[in-house]
């Protein structure tokens, strides 16, 4: 192996996201900025939109009921 290829590597580095949450990782970065984590991403926060352009999930839902009636 080549001596002193490899970056140096930081035990503590903490990772600040947009919204503010900020936590310690591990990384060979000094420091990490990122736009968007767990605390603020929809699909962990229980906010995500379903965008439904054609009406597919309303026709759907409307064929799922039909076929409970039936």
């Amino acid at each position: 192996m080549k001596a002193d290829i490899h970056p140096t590597y930081h035990e503590k580095v903490t990772a600040v996201c947009a919204c503010g949450a900020s936590y310690l990782v591990g990384s060979t970065k000094d420091n990490i900025s990122v736009e968007i984590c767990s605390a603020c991403h929809p699909f962990y926060t229980g906010q995500d939109k379903v965008l439904d352009t054609t009406g597919r999930v309303d026709r759907f839902k409307k064929r799922q009921a039909n076929a409970k009636k039936a």
